[in-house]
């Protein structure tokens, strides 16, 4: 028999987790929160560039080009890099990937995805202020800065498609560039600034307050494995430290992991993962930067956190739980120090992280089929940390029978057939 009894037990820790907690509570459910660590935040939500990124409506796609498809595959693009024993295991994900980044699929998306990102921002002060941490959310905006000519074009190309979606973007050239990083290096040559998106200094301490507020109103969070997840005369039941928990409605957030226990239950998706890594580094002299700041052309960020500069890189192509490698930062770090005040590493390796993807690169958000009373809400792609939130609120209007603010079919987890 279980040791106690709630309305709802949340799978996951990392941002998803937290916020759909925190929404779930804050409609007057008992929720437990149920994650390996014990903390929130120590896997996914830890290494990011700290960007809620209101302006984000297009998806990251799949290149389209034979020729950036060739480079790509070849390790001579440094905004990817493809470990190739990964790729018979995720070969159908990533052809999927590739036929949904075509011009029409990408058009639904971002209709889809607008607005969830256009309301993350907002979704994020309400939880800061209520957690007493709104010095974690910064109105900075970020850059992305260009090398050459080709590179502008390319950026006034992206920021041309994203006009029709009312996304604020103030181009820089050097000047305007210095004035707002003064420290960016003379490769940069010009910039497009988002004035709109928030930066946090400390994204693993932001889901760590939204945490600390969920359990200062009522709400238990404790260690336990979700892979124990099975069917329960209350519902759905999970062993933790405590004791085993018994529930109406369980919810899956497990970032990079859901698919896992997704299958054991019978759902089969084209579930894929990116992994990405970053590292701190010391800032040079007396440099530094205000903002997150993305190397367009080399698909790497820097990004001014409490802990140093954090460089983050693009994505690697490889199994979830493949060995760490430091190759794709290696290649990047003369970059970096090329353009941004970066001095020495601030740890001895990088940190690997994982961002969990679906082919269309829209979450899903919504019922398990035919699993009453379990609930998923995983596959936030680049966009954990800024639709954490606002995914939360969609699926706690759905769960309590409230009208969803939009029509959530986009997000429906039997979308891919």
């Amino acid at each position: 028999m279980p040791s106690r009894t709630v309305d709802v037990i949340v799978l996951g820790a990392g941002m998803v987790g937290v916020s759909a907690a925190l929404a779930l509570q804050g409609r007057g459910a008992t929720v437990t929160l149920v994650d390996r660590h014990g903390e929130a935040a120590d896997e996914t939500s830890f290494g990011n560039a700290g960007l809620v990124q209101s302006e984000a409506v297009i998806p990251y796609t799949f290149p389209r080009d034979p020729a950036e498809i060739a480079n790509a595959a070849l390790n001579r693009d440094p905004r990817a890099h493809i470990r190739y024993a990964a790729l018979p295991a995720s070969a159908q994900a990533l052809w999927q990937y590739f036929q949904f980044s075509n011009s029409s699929r990408v058009a639904e998306t971002a209709a889809a995805m607008k607005p969830l990102v256009f309301g993350a921002a907002d979704e994020h002060r309400r939880l800061a202020e209520a957690a007493g941490r709104s010095d974690l959310l910064r109105p900075t905006g970020w850059i992305k800065v260009w090398r050459t000519a080709q590179g502008e074009d390319n950026a006034r190309r992206d920021v041309e498609a994203l006009k029709q979606y009312d996304v604020r973007v103030n181009f820089l050239d050097r000047d305007g560039l210095m004035a707002l990083e003064p420290h960016v290096g003379e490769a940069g040559r010009g910039g497009a600034h988002f004035p709109d998106p928030l930066s946090t200094p400390d994204p693993q301490g932001l889901a760590r307050a939204y945490a600390a507020l969920f359990v200062q109103r009522g709400g238990r969070f404790e260690k336990g494995d979700a892979m124990t997840l099975e069917p329960a005369a209350a519902g759905w039941m999970v062993a933790t430290d405590a004791g085993r928990v018994a529930a109406r409605d369980a919810v899956i957030a497990l970032g990079p992991w859901s698919n896992d226990l997704a299958r054991t239950l019978g759902l089969k998706l084209p579930f894929f993962v990116k992994r990405g890594y970053h590292r701190h580094y010391e800032p040079r002299g007396n440099a530094g930067l205000g903002r997150p700041v993305l190397d367009l052309e080399k698909g790497y960020l820097v990004a001014p956190m409490t802990l140093g500069l954090r460089l983050t890189t693009g994505a690697e192509f490889a199994r979830a739980d493949d060995p760490p490698s430091s190759a794709h930062i290696d290649r990047l770090e003369p970059f970096a120090r090329e353009m941004f005040p970066i001095g020495e590493p601030k740890e001895a390796e990088p940190w690997l992280g994982r961002r969990p993807c679906l082919p269309d690169m829209r979450p899903i958000v919504g019922p398990f089929p035919g699993k009453p009373g379990l609930w998923l809400d995983f596959g936030h792609q680049h966009l954990g940390l800024t639709l954490g939130p606002i995914t939360g609120r969609l699926l706690a209007a759905m769960m309590t029978g409230e009208t969803p603010f939009l029509d959530p079919a986009p997000f429906r987890a039997d979308r891919f057939g």
